[in-house]
């Protein structure tokens, strides 16, 4: 049985860390730009909002337009959506895809990444290696 000193232990987590963590003060929820161009209600951003949050754009638009209950289409960095959505309804789906994909639920950090563990969709976080079940649906907000 091999016995470690706490500085040989100290070293061997600190190597473990990740080395770029956000830290979560400087972290703020993305805003889309939103605004309609006829019938159709345009997300302008949706490619900054996929990088600041470290997710594919094209996961966040499937969810958008599954929450939204609307079709739309990717157009370059921006999102087309059918129909003339609020802004608010907008931004509020944006954030419950960050409270439910991106934000640690032990330590709150945006630090994640997405794994799949057998067929379950899973979030890791990089910060304080707490592992979670992304639920299907999670908490009703109004």
């Amino acid at each position: 049985m091999e016995i470690y000193n706490y500085e040989h232990l100290l070293n061997r987590a600190m190597e473990s860390l990740p080395e770029n963590v956000v830290v979560k003060e400087r972290f703020e929820m993305p805003k889309g730009v939103i605004f309609y161009e006829g019938n159709t209600t345009i997300l302008r951003n949706l490619a900054d909002i996929a990088s600041r949050v470290n997710r594919e754009a094209d996961q966040i638009f499937k969810y958008l337009l599954k929450e939204l209950g609307t079709a739309g289409e990717v157009d370059g960095e921006r999102a087309v959506f059918q129909g003339k959505i609020p802004p608010t309804k907008v931004q509020e789906r944006i954030e419950r895809y960050v409270n439910r994909y991106v934000l640690c639920r032990e330590c709150g950090r945006p630090d994640t990444k997405l794994i799949k563990k057998n067929r379950t969709l899973m979030l890791k976080c990089e910060a304080c290696g707490a592992i979670h079940p992304v639920g299907s649906k999670g908490r009703k907000s109004t």
